[in-house]
């Protein structure tokens, strides 16, 4: 069959899934996969300035977008699966899509890529650079252990010629690239915003090499921070790209100095939280790795806009509601550590499910650090498959038990939480699954546009 009849089969079954409700964004690429296993390579051929990966456990959807924002500012025209779309079927669909627009060509690819995947997407794409921002523990029933994930990424950072942007502060992503002299290293340098001790939910906290303990000076976000192992002398690298004087404004954004081998310049972010900045850090690094200009990298990080879930807002039901995807440990004491800087208590909306695309283990959430939150919470709903889980891991977090609310049907539980309120902000924390779920609801209902049509 020739490849020009085998992407028209691959559009019409996207075509088919749109029309029976589906959202299409993986469907084609996974049947063109199906009749065309090096798919991808045949179409990212046509790419005149290559391809970039992006992956992470936390934010890799989020630093995608901001590449992609500061790519606009460049006047690149970028093929992104900014749907989220991140294994091999997605990455294939949003090639198969922008090889259907016609003109203006495609001229680079941006493609987030899931964790277990980057080998068979690397190997196909051949990218001229690979962003890697941090390893937390995620889905351990699908991945197994963070040293898994980090021995599939090593074998293919042996075998690309690809540039290495890699995060500093994780020590698991540094040693990546101990043997990669042409690595673009980020990282926060601002001890005031550290902590003193891990945190009991800590991942990486002995060396890869030796097995030795790391010592740590300062401590930013889990287990991110100034480390050295003193069994074999390996430490954190200098990082080229650094966030400065770092300023956090609750859930409403921060702002920091970037600093780059170019020059220094303040970064006002339209997005929440320490992990945001991080994420705007390897953009920035990735972006200054492509030789864009650094006023540019500012413009294109402070005109980017959520990805949908990620410190996303709606108003729904005279109120507004704000969406803070949590999904592993790490990321939800983040996501915590935000709305604790926000004054007042706060009415929360919180979907635990324990489907494939979450994790099936949730034990995860006792982990999640909700003690310091929890005398402020005037009102938690409950929802998702685990709703119950979660309500006894709030009260056992000290909300009283005539401040929870158990809904685990999301409409139900939506409904209920906008009602019980005082008019103020909704803050919804829901995993992955249930994330996509709200997003369909609040469609529906006309608060928000549909998911798919991000794609």
């Amino acid at each position: 069959m020739l490849f020009s009849v085998k992407r028209s089969v691959a559009r019409s079954a996207g075509a088919l899934s749109r029309l029976r409700g589906g959202g299409g964004t993986s469907i084609p690429g996974a049947v063109l996969l199906r009749l065309e296993p090096r798919a991808i390579a045949r179409l990212a051929g046509d790419l005149r300035d290559g391809s970039v990966i992006v992956s992470a456990t936390n934010g890799k959807t989020t630093t995608a977008a901001m590449l992609a924002s500061v790519m606009e500012q460049a006047e690149l025209n970028v093929v992104h699966n900014r749907a989220g779309a991140n294994m091999a079927g997605g990455i294939a669909s949003a090639l198969l899509e922008a090889r259907g627009r016609g003109t203006p060509p495609a001229e680079i690819g941006l493609f987030e890529v899931d964790e277990f995947y980057v080998p068979q997407v690397a190997d196909q794409l051949g990218p001229r650079a690979i962003l890697l921002g941090n390893l937390f523990r995620d889905q351990l029933d699908r991945y197994g252990e963070l040293e898994t994930i980090a021995d599939r990424w090593a074998a293919v950072v042996a075998r690309s010629t690809a540039r290495l942007v890699l995060n500093a502060d994780d020590p698991l992503i540094a040693d990546l690239g101990r043997d990669a002299p042409s690595a673009v290293y980020f990282g926060v340098d601002d001890a005031s915003l550290g902590r003193g001790t891990l945190g009991h939910a800590a991942d990486s906290k002995h060396c890869r090499r030796c097995g030795t303990a790391y010592d740590y000076t300062v401590i930013y976000l889990g287990h991110l921070g100034v480390y050295s192992c003193p069994g074999c002398g390996a430490g954190r690298p200098a990082p080229q790209v650094s966030g400065r004087a770092i300023s956090l404004d609750g859930v409403h954004g921060a702002s920091f100095d970037l600093v780059t081998p170019v020059g220094t310049a303040r970064v006002e972010l339209p997005l929440p939280g320490l992990y945001n900045v991080y994420n705007a850090l390897g953009a920035a690094a990735l972006a200054a790795a492509l030789e864009i200009p650094l006023d540019l990298i500012v413009r294109g990080l402070a005109g980017v806009a959520p990805a949908f879930g990620r410190a996303e807002s709606v108003s729904i039901g005279g109120r507004e509601l704000c969406i803070l995807l949590v999904k592993n440990p790490t990321g939800a004491n983040e996501v915590l550590r935000t709305l604790a800087l926000e004054p007042g208590d706060h009415d929360l909306l919180g979907a635990l499910n324990d489907q494939t695309a979450d994790g099936h283990d949730v034990s995860w959430i006792w982990d999640a650090d909700f003690e310091p939150l929890a005398p402020r919470i005037r009102r938690a709903t409950c929802s998702g498959t685990r709703a119950a889980e979660l309500a006894l891991r709030l009260k056992y977090a000290g909300v009283p038990a005539d401040r929870i609310r158990l809904e685990p049907e999301l409409a139900d539980a939506l409904d209920r939480a906008l009602a019980d309120g005082g008019g103020g902000t909704l803050y919804a924390l829901p995993t992955y699954t249930a994330m996509l779920e709200l997003r369909a609801l609040l469609a529906r209902r006309g608060a928000a546009a549909s998911s798919w049509a991000l794609a």
